[in-house]
């Protein structure tokens, strides 16, 4: 027997490999989820700015939580349906609904993000925590969000990058 680890089958990818192959680009352009993916990511940005700004003017000033709470309310509709969409984009494009390798770090931690969004709801909804818990949580969501969307950004520019380089 071999002390060697099995292989994983979603490992992530080598950092020398292409993000996409060739067969794999032509998929992406040719999908409407990718165009779904492109209107969907800066709406989402644009919700979570308007967002963060009430949530923080609540935790500032202990005005507009209404306002807060269903901004996100609204944050965590659209990111469950660009996570919804996006798994159908990596299945059309890379032939499995997530954690494909070029996204397996960002899928992961979309997961991340998931969990906090879904938190916030399900404390709002039980009423598990006091209104300034619930924002903490938000805001946490939020950080996390950031984060997962500069991997997204990262990728995005080394898709650009490995467009330009002939194949």
């Amino acid at each position: 027997m071999s002390d060697q680890p099995k292989a994983v089958a979603a490992a992530p990818r080598r950092v020398s490999e292409p993000l996409y192959t060739p067969e794999q680009r032509q998929r992406r352009d040719a999908t409407v989820w990718t165009l779904v993916q492109g209107i969907l990511a800066p709406l989402q940005f644009v919700v979570f700015l308007v967002s963060l700004g009430l949530v923080l003017r609540y935790m500032a000033t202990g005005v507009g939580y209404d306002a807060a709470t269903w901004s996100i309310v609204i944050k965590t509709a659209i990111l469950l349906t660009i996570m919804v969409t996006g798994a159908i984009w990596e299945k059309v494009v890379f032939g499995q609904y997530l954690f494909a390798p070029s996204f397996f770090w960002e899928d992961v931690f979309s997961f991340a993000v998931i969990a906090l969004h879904l938190l916030y709801i399900f404390g709002l909804w039980f009423e598990l925590f006091s209104p300034d818990q619930l924002m903490l949580i938000a805001l946490a969501a939020y950080a996390a969000y950031v984060i997962n969307a500069g991997q997204f950004l990262w990728k995005l520019r080394q898709a650009r990058l490995q467009a330009e380089v002939p194949v």
